[in-house]
């Protein structure tokens, strides 16, 4: 099993979701985060003074998913989540050694 972890804008939610629900995936969790990476923020003009707003807001995804799937979702969300403007996010993926359905007590990919 994989975790992928995508930080991307939040106006590309709903896009990228329902991309990934086309190709079979069943669930993901979603956080409001804050960050910045090669744009190092930018300035806002408030009441007419300028404030440097340092954090940019974006997204955080969460989704495991099985093996053979992982590729497939990486390269779903890149498409989907991509504007071509500097902020487009990051993706990563993780290895996952065990996952428990708590409910049921399913694990592994039986779990996801």
């Amino acid at each position: 099993m994989k975790l992928i972890i995508a930080a991307l804008k939040p106006f590309k939610l709903d896009e990228v979701r329902e991309a990934l629900t086309l190709i079979g995936v069943r669930g993901m969790m979603v956080t409001e985060i804050k960050g910045f990476g090669l744009q190092s923020g930018h300035t806002e003009i408030y009441r007419g003074a300028e404030y440097a707003v340092n954090f940019v807001p974006k997204l955080r995804l969460e989704i495991v998913v099985p093996d053979a799937l992982a590729e497939q979702v990486v390269d779903t969300i890149a498409r989907t989540a991509r504007t071509d403007k500097i902020g487009d996010g990051k993706i990563f993926v993780l290895d996952v050694a065990q996952a428990l359905r708590v409910r049921t007590g399913e694990t592994g990919d039986d779990a996801i």
